[in-house]
């Protein structure tokens, strides 16, 4: 099982309004490969509401709300993506955690909720991930 970083999903889905470097058109292709393995359930994949609620906050201008929560239940109801529920002493952990290792709470969350499930691998683009020990950053 992999973390699935909430810009995997922005990359793939956001429809930006210039056009796209050849690095970012890459990273959006690459993205929507990763999908299209989790949806056709060749990968195991966890996230967090947390993240899910990210992508949610940027996706909601570029699909519209029937699109966007087509999305979300598509995510939730497959049996290959697993969400993990946050608790505010989770968060507040995570707010510690991410002071220590120079992260943001949300990737200081993804780190926290991979360690606790033994998950060595996160599909992210975010280069802040490299600097954590015992972290391997995908693509």
């Amino acid at each position: 099982m992999r973390f699935l970083d909430a810009n995997i999903f922005i990359y793939a889905y956001y429809k930006p309004r210039r056009l796209l470097t050849q690095s970012e058109q890459a990273a959006k292709e690459k993205a929507k490969e990763i999908l299209a393995a989790v949806s056709k359930g060749e990968e195991s994949v966890l996230t967090t509401v947390v993240h899910l609620s990210e992508v949610s906050n940027i996706l909601k201008r570029s699909l519209g709300l029937p699109g966007l929560n087509n999305l979300m239940l598509t995510i939730l109801m497959m049996d290959n993506v697993h969400v993990e529920a946050v608790r505010p002493d989770m968060y507040m952990s995570s707010v510690e955690l991410g002071s220590e290792l120079g992260l943001d709470p949300n990737d200081a969350l993804a780190v926290e909720t991979m360690q606790t499930k033994g998950i060595q691998e996160i599909y992210s683009f975010d280069r802040d991930f490299d600097r954590v020990e015992r972290i391997i950053r995908l693509p």
